[in-house]
């Protein structure tokens, strides 16, 4: 039975860890985690924040996912927008989810990053 998401991985070209580093870390407020030594010698780096991990791992052939990505849940969606385009990351709301807030924004090699928060439950009359 699957009980949980691991992690998701995304693409990167190489010698792009730099990039990634400043944006994962510094616009999104994720940790790096350290990758162990055998996956380490591959380049790419890890993130987390809280139970959700990010892998970025080098692809030669990169080609960044337009329309694949990660949806990844947020609270204080407004702050959170305000926040990656406050340090330079394009904020493009969406509203065709009901029942949802959510923006897209791209990492710095291309890649599809889908930020939402449900709304917030209405009182029962």
């Amino acid at each position: 039975m699957l009980s949980a998401v691991d992690h998701v991985q995304l693409a990167a070209p190489p010698g792009s860890e730099g990039a990634l580093r400043a944006y994962y870390g510094h616009v999104l407020g994720m940790t790096e985690i350290p990758k162990p030594p055998v996956l380490a010698a591959r380049g790419g780096c890890w993130f987390a924040a809280g139970p959700v991990q990010l892998h970025l791992g080098v692809e030669e052939d990169f080609r960044p996912a337009r329309k694949a990505h990660p949806g990844l849940r947020v609270t204080g969606i407004e702050a959170y927008a305000a926040r990656l385009s406050a340090r330079g990351a394009t904020v493009v709301w969406d509203d065709h989810l009901p029942g949802h807030r959510r923006f897209y924004s791209e990492d710095p090699v291309g890649n599809r990053l889908e930020f939402l928060e449900p709304d917030a439950p209405r009182p029962a009359h």
